[in-house]
C-alpha cells in the first residue's frame, strides 16, 4: 500500500487528543476543502414556488419561514469550527453531532434525537488515472420543516437534484422534508453504482490484459483494486444498516417516505452484492496471473 493509500484509509485524530467530547475541531485531509471558503446556499419551497439565495452568515438564515414552507440549507467546505458552532446554536444541534460533522473520518450512522434526524455517510469518486477512490463526507440534519446538508468540499453532486426540484417540487410539497432527505440519500447511493461501473471496467481491462502480454505492474493494479474494494465495503456496509434503521424510526419526518427508503435499501443490497462479486473476480484474476507467471517461468506458456 502506498503512503498516500495509508493516509487515506487510516484516520488522523491527533488534533483531538486530550479534548473533551463535543470539541469542535476539523479532522480531515482534504487540502481542497481547507483552501475553499465555506459556501452557504438556501432553497426554499413554498406553495409550488422555489426561491434560492446564497448567504454569508448563519444570522441571515433566521428566522426560517414557518411550515408548510420547506427550507434546504447546504454548506460546502465544512471545516470552519466557528461557523458550525453558530449552526449548532441556531438550530439546537447536539455538540456531539457537530463533532461528527467536522470529523470527516466518521463511520456512516443515523440517529433521531429531540425531533431531529441525523445522517452521516460518504460520497465516492473513482479516479481512473490514480486507480484510487476518493471519498467525501456528507452530513444531513432533517427537521420538521428544514434540511441541513454539510459537504466536506465544494461540490456539485446535488445539482441534478436541485434542477429536478426547480422544475417539479410537488412531491416535496406533499411529503415534506422527509422526501428531500430521501432524495439526498438516493442521490448518494446511486453514485455508488457509477464507482462500481468504473471498477468493473478496470477489472475487464485486467482480464483482457491477462489474455495477452502482461505489463509488469499488473499485480500492483490488482492489489490497488483489492484495497479500494475493501475501503468501499467498509464504508458502504454500514449504509445498508443505516437505511434499514431509518425505515423503522418513529419519526414524523420520515414516516411518509418509508416506501422510498425501502427502495434505497434495495439499492444498497445491490451495491453490496456487486462488491462481493468483484472481490471474487479479483481473487480469480490474481490466481490466474500467478498461474501465467509460473508457466512463463517454467517455459511452458505459449501465446
Amino acid at each position: 500500500m502506498t503512503r498516500q493509500g495509508i493516509r487515506k484509509h487510516l484516520p488522523n485524530r491527533a488534533l483531538k487528543a486530550g479534548l473533551p467530547p463535543g470539541s469542535l475541531v476539523y479532522v480531515g485531509r482534504s487540502k481542497k476543502a481547507l483552501s475553499a471558503e465555506p459556501r452557504i446556499t438556501v432553497m426554499t419551497f413554498e406553495n409550488g414556488t422555489v426561491s434560492e439565495r446564497t448567504v454569508q452568515s448563519v444570522a441571515e438564515l433566521l428566522p426560517l419561514k414557518p411550515a408548510p414552507a420547506i427550507t434546504w440549507i447546504n454548506v460546502d467546505a465544512v471545516h470552519d469550527a466557528r461557523l458550525l458552532g453558530e449552526f449548532g446554536e441556531a438550530f439546537h444541534l447536539n455538540p456531539l453531532l457537530l463533532e461528527d460533522i467536522l470529523n470527516t473520518e466518521q463511520r456512516p450512522k443515523a440517529e433521531h434525537v429531540e425531533g431531529l434526524t441525523y445522517v452521516i455517510l460518504k460520497l465516492f469518486e473513482f479516479q481512473t488515472q490514480q486507480e484510487e477512490i476518493f471519498s467525501e463526507q456528507v452530513s444531513i440534519v432533517a427537521g420538521t420543516h428544514f434540511i441541513l446538508s454539510f459537504m466536506e468540499e465544494v461540490s456539485d453532486e446535488f445539482e441534478p437534484l436541485r434542477n429536478r426540484l426547480r422544475t417539479n417540487s410537488q412531491r416535496l410539497s406533499t411529503l415534506g422534508p422527509g422526501y428531500l432527505t430521501y432524495s439526498l440519500l438516493d442521490t448518494i447511493v446511486d453514485s455508488y453504482f457509477g464507482v462500481l461501473e468504473e471498477i468493473g471496467a478496470r477489472l475487464e481491462y485486467l482480464e483482457d490484459t491477462l489474455s495477452g502480454e502482461q505489463p509488469p505492474n499488473i499485480l500492483q493494479s490488482v492489489h490497488r483494486l483489492r484495497r479500494e474494494l475493501i475501503f468501499l465495503r467498509k464504508n458502504i456496509w454500514p449504509v445498508r444498516d443505516m437505511i434499514n434503521l431509518l425505515q423503522h424510526l418513529d419519526s414524523e419526518t420520515l414516516l411518509p417516505v418509508q416506501p422510498y427508503l425501502r427502495d434505497v435499501y434495495d439499492h444498497t443490497i445491490q451495491v453490496m452484492d456487486t462488491l462481493e462479486s468483484y472481490r471474487d473476480l479479483l481473487s480469480g484474476l490474481q490466481d490466474l496471473y500467478l498461474s501465467v507467471l509460473s508457466r512463463e517461468r517454467d517455459g511452458d506458456w505459449c501465446y
